[in-house]
């Protein structure tokens, strides 16, 4: 059966996460340690013991869960002979395309955790905490009409966009506070449930201009070879190998949509994706995959035994 890899983005974390990884594989452990070498800072001490706030402040969450979603796609390969190739795809949301491209051998490990902690500086420092905000739509009702017409209701007062397209009954929107606080009040007239998210700036979003201008320059730099396997993309919702493409929708990513649910939908029909599985920490997007392309198969592998029992699925 094809099968895609999937690596989840900020929600995600949690303390503890990849510990029973760690504590299983030297594989994994060896990826906690590389990245702690190349930040410079025990980030796996943080994603054991805590503290909450500290994990999930985006530039440490990030990396974080690279790590996590990188040690387990290690260990499937060392302990159980399972390598990224044996999926068609590989895809992640938002952060987690970093996540996908490391897993391909697209960027090296230290380079993704050194991107990765420099994207979430560079997201915080592009707008002053309290400015923006971000929103989840939810609700049967709630589909990307009702979203697009709640952002353009918000943005006749600032930037108001559609941030994150997950699934049907689940849609993000972002942009200055007062432009999504009027959006949020157009979603419940046009029947949604709208949930103001906790989050410490405005997602995938114009506000986000000076961040992805950072990340131009880091990624000028940046070493980006052809992946083992092309990486759906966030901002195309279609499989990229060109590493000079790869770079440019990374920068584009920053500011543009998370177009998960078409991403999804195109390697369940035009891919003929019959096996999602997430890789790292969570569930989130196994549940998205289900509600999607729910005729396919989703999993997550969190732990040693769900590696053990996915390699065993292959045969």
């Amino acid at each position: 059966m094809t099968l895609a890899f999937l690596f989840p983005g900020q929600g995600s974390q949690s303390v503890g996460m990849g510990s029973s990884l760690v504590d299983a594989f030297s594989s994994a452990r060896e990826v906690f340690a590389e990245v702690d070498d190349a930040l410079g800072q025990k980030l796996s001490v943080l994603m054991r013991e805590g503290p909450e706030d500290q994990l999930t402040l985006t530039e440490n969450a990030q990396p974080a869960l690279m790590a996590v979603s990188v040690a387990a796609m290690r260990a499937l390969k060392a302990e159980f002979g399972v390598d990224v190739t044996a999926a068609a795809y590989v895809a992640g949301h938002s952060l987690g395309e970093y996540s996908a491209l490391a897993a391909a051998g697209a960027i090296s490990l230290a380079d993704t955790a050194r991107l990765l902690k420099l994207r979430g500086q560079a997201m915080q420092r592009a707008v002053p905490v309290g400015q923006g905000a971000m929103a989840s739509l939810i609700g049967p009702k709630t589909d990307l009409a009702l979203a697009e017409a709640a952002a353009a209701a918000g943005a006749e007062v600032g930037v108001c966009v559609v941030a994150n397209d997950n699934n049907a009954g689940n849609i993000v929107i972002s942009g200055d506070k007062a432009a999504v606080d009027r959006a949020i009040e157009k979603a419940k007239e046009l029947g949604a449930r709208a949930i103001p998210l906790n989050v410490s700036a405005p997602f995938h979003c114009p506000l986000m201009q000076p961040a992805a201008d950072e990340m131009a320059a880091a990624l000028a730099d940046a070493e980006i070879s052809l992946p083992l396997v092309p990486v759906v993309a966030n901002v195309t919702a279609r499989p990229e190998s060109e590493p000079d493409v790869i770079r440019r929708l990374l920068v584009e990513q920053v500011t543009g949509r998370v177009r998960w649910r078409e991403s999804v939908t195109w390697m369940a029909s035009e891919g003929e994706v019959g096996r999602f599985v997430e890789v790292g920490s969570g569930k989130v997007l196994a549940g998205m995959a289900k509600r999607i392309a729910p005729d396919a198969e989703s999993l997550s592998l969190n732990t040693p035994e769900d590696l053990e029992a996915f390699a065993a699925s292959l045969g």
